[in-house]
């Protein structure tokens, strides 16, 4: 398999709209926004923090929904309940990052171990489950896919939801209820 920067690349050669093209300029800001809440303080910390909070979950959740019963069939059922387990634990570092003081020796610690975690993940979808996709399924499925992956990542919560992590089931139903409060709650913070 090709490195996480191999694959990365490959994205500029993927159409526009293709799900994995999506989900590797996604990998790229969350990266970002990892760098940005390490080298801010203040506010500017809490805005990147939110920031990087709000797309993780998002971006989990319509991972879920639209890539994971995919890869299931591409990259075999066993990838995708890994990247389906190691994505509930990370809801669940998130929410309790979400209820940390941003400027504690404890958030410095708990941030940087999670962005291994993070990193770590990315990686083994970029060198398992994005070859599969791109490799067993037509330019026009992976357009489709995109699609849906941009229509649930509206409906999808903001904030990290541990009972529904992993399950994308109970995230099918919870999720745009979930969504809509947090979205209020944002609105209201803002």
């Amino acid at each position: 398999m090709g490195t996480a920067q191999d694959e990365r690349m490959a994205a500029a050669q993927l159409p526009q709209g293709d799900i994995v093209a999506l989900l590797l300029e996604q990998h790229a800001r969350i990266r970002d926004l990892f760098t940005q809440v390490k080298n801010s303080q203040g506010e500017a910390r809490q805005q990147a923090f939110d920031g990087l909070r709000a797309l993780l979950a998002v971006h989990e959740a319509a991972e879920e929904l639209v890539v994971r019963p995919v890869a299931k069939k591409t990259a075999g059922e066993g990838e995708a309940e890994a990247r389906n387990h190691e994505e509930a634990e990370a809801t669940k570092v998130l929410k309790q990052l979400e209820g940390m003081d941003l400027s504690s020796p404890d958030f410095e610690r708990l941030i940087a171990e999670f962005e291994q975690a993070v990193s770590d993940h990315a990686d083994h979808e970029e060198a398992e489950e994005f070859p599969a996709l791109v490799a067993q399924c037509s330019q026009e499925q992976r357009r489709t896919m995109g699609e849906r992956l941009s229509k649930v990542e509206h409906l999808a919560p903001t904030h990290p939801h541990p009972t529904a992590a992993g399950k994308p089931a109970a995230l099918a139903l919870t999720g745009p209820f979930a969504a809509m409060m947090d979205k209020a709650r944002d609105a209201m913070r803002s």
